[in-house]
């Protein structure tokens, strides 16, 4: 068990499988570390040291009362990659953690980073507001907020048919992919999860996004029913100055997890990675 400790003292757990250059995945909410073993794996296979660790609040990470706001995440990741002196970074990051991967280049710059992707990320900004009209109204966050503390356990089990889309016709998703959200979900504390609605619902990146001065690969489901496509990636890729946007027709918000999108996201990566 790997950790490395965070300024305030919080023990941040990270894996790291093979050699080459480093491929950091920033995982979302409410998973770990683990929903990025596939990717893990098939970037460790073709000559990449791939590297994912645990959202403080999440998965085997420390738990601490405080600091769940996106400023605390991307210094998290900023001491992360200072410990294990990473430079040449390919940044991967799934919804919540695309906040975590722009606000640590609007904080700390791109000096050991050469490469960005955003797979179904939240920002620009997810909250509907005035500006943000294609944004998801405020009531969804507040009853999300509302599950988790009613009864989470069965909360996060409804919540992983939208996460994968089980819910629509002719769908890939597996009982396994399922199971596996509610446990890295159960290993989530109640506060860090409630808090980071709030974030990750309120947080606007677009000024961060402005500082991205590095090749980005952008790729969403246009059926993604937990982050919309139009609210984020559509308007992260005219903010982004080198960003490219792969969008795949009929896909969920757990592409890195399903059968059949993650393979054609394993394909898309290791192009980027390449290239």
């Amino acid at each position: 068990m790997a950790y490395v400790t965070a300024r305030d003292g919080t023990e941040i757990f990270y894996k790291d499988w093979g050699k080459g250059s480093p491929v950091v995945f920033i995982h979302g909410w409410p998973l770990n570390a683990d929903a990025w073993d596939d990717q893990m794996n098939a970037v460790a296979g073709r000559g990449f040291r791939g590297i994912a660790h645990d959202r403080r609040g999440h998965g085997r990470s420390g738990q601490p009362w405080e600091g769940y706001d996106f400023d605390t995440f991307a210094d998290d990741l900023n001491d992360l990659l200072t410990a294990l002196d990473l430079r040449d970074v390919t940044l991967v990051a799934h919804s919540m953690g695309g906040g975590e991967l722009a606000r640590y280049i609007g904080r700390h710059g791109t000096q050991r980073v050469s490469r960005a992707v955003l797979l179904s990320a939240v920002p620009p900004l997810m909250l509907r507001t005035d500006g943000n009209p294609e944004g998801v109204p405020a009531q969804v966050f507040e009853d999300i907020k509302s599950g988790i503390l009613k009864e989470r356990s069965q909360f996060w089990k409804d919540t992983a048919h939208g996460f994968f889309g089980s819910n629509r016709a002719g769908n890939r998703v597996t009982q396994g992919n399922e199971e596996a959200f509610w446990f890295m979900a159960m290993h989530q504390s109640v506060k860090a999860g409630v808090d980071c609605v709030t974030a990750f619902a309120e947080t606007d990146f677009t000024e961060d996004l402005k500082k991205f001065d590095i090749p980005t690969l952008i790729v969403h489901g246009d059926d993604d029913q937990v982050v919309p496509i139009d609210a984020t990636a559509r308007k992260a890729a005219r903010i982004i100055p080198d960003a490219a946007l792969k969008v795949y027709e009929g896909s969920s918000h757990g592409i890195a997890l399903v059968p059949g999108d993650k393979e054609k996201f394993h394909q898309d990566l290791l192009d980027f990675l390449k290239s």
